[in-house]
């Protein structure tokens, strides 16, 4: 692919993954997002545009000349039909030659999480498109449970006792570059992507004690305990109902399964969660 790559979302850990995957790759890569200075300070020397999903006149140029798009639905946004199939309807304009979204685990059934409509509009599109569905992110400690873990030792969920095959969002980039280095190989596919072993919340806490050298634990929350948790931590309320959503149906063990296909994909074993925590310990302390 001699055309760039247009990878929104590069300032987060998923995003930001496939941009570093794809440039490790030598394959063109051109970052987007809002924040033109935070992309730059990021990426150094590497194109950067601007393009904001709540500013429509920020697609067409951000989408000229580019060969194929990574889409990303960023957690604040619910309405997805003026923002991100709005920017799919846009590349089909611009002819994008390929579009991979990373969407999660089920949303090709869950017709509650807004990645679903956004899968419909993407293969009724006419685009040449592949989706990765990772399930649970191994950076959700660092994210989502950090200030948790660093400021009340806990990980506090509503996910009863179901398990979680973690996956890492570095391999989850290094997919996408193996899919953009062949696209025509991967068209029309939808792929489950997980990590290599499925753990509850009480093991994950026990490696967080192990690693860290202090008593971490986890405490299930109720629906109502969790939601309004968000809300406390500033959480805005779409968000905070769609985090809510997909940790209660942890509960009924839709992330506990553990797919072959990430391996398969990578042509190596996936990270394990033990991996992410030991090289990243410095994030909790």
């Amino acid at each position: 692919m001699t055309a760039p790559v247009l990878v929104t979302g590069a300032t987060g850990n998923v995003g930001g993954a496939v941009a570093r995957s794809l440039a490790a790759a030598g394959t063109p890569v051109r970052v987007a997002g809002p924040d033109l200075v935070g992309l730059r300070r990021r990426f150094p020397g590497v194109p950067a545009v601007r393009l904001d999903f709540a500013e429509p006149g920020t697609f067409d140029p951000a989408l000229a000349d580019v060969g194929a798009l990574f889409l990303l639905r960023p957690p604040q946004i619910a309405r997805v039909g003026p923002t991100l199939n709005a920017l799919v309807d846009a590349a089909t304009r611009h002819r994008v030659g390929h579009v991979v979204f990373a969407s999660v685990t089920g949303a090709d059934t869950n017709r509650i999480v807004p990645h679903h409509r956004v899968e419909t509009h993407l293969r009724g599109s006419g685009l040449p498109y592949t989706i990765l569905r990772p399930g649970f992110f191994a950076q959700n400690l660092a994210d989502a449970y950090r200030r948790d873990i660093r400021e009340d030792d806990q990980i506090l969920l509503p996910a009863g006792r179901g398990r979680v095959a973690f996956v890492d969002t570095r391999d989850l980039g290094d997919v996408a570059a193996t899919v953009l280095a062949d696209p025509a190989a991967h068209a029309g596919t939808g792929y489950t992507l997980t990590g290599p072993e499925a753990l509850d919340f009480d093991q994950v806490a026990a490696l967080l004690t192990e690693v860290l050298g202090r008593p971490v634990h986890y405490r299930p929350a109720t629906v109502a305990g969790y939601l309004t948790h968000l809300r406390r931590r500033g959480t805005p309320l779409v968000q905070a109902l769609v985090q809510t959503v997909l940790h209660t149906g942890l509960r009924r063990g839709r992330a506990e399964r553990v797919d072959p296909t990430l391996a398969h994909l990578l042509g190596r074993p996936p990270r394990t969660l033990r991996q992410y925590v030991w090289e990243h310990r410095e994030l909790w302390r």
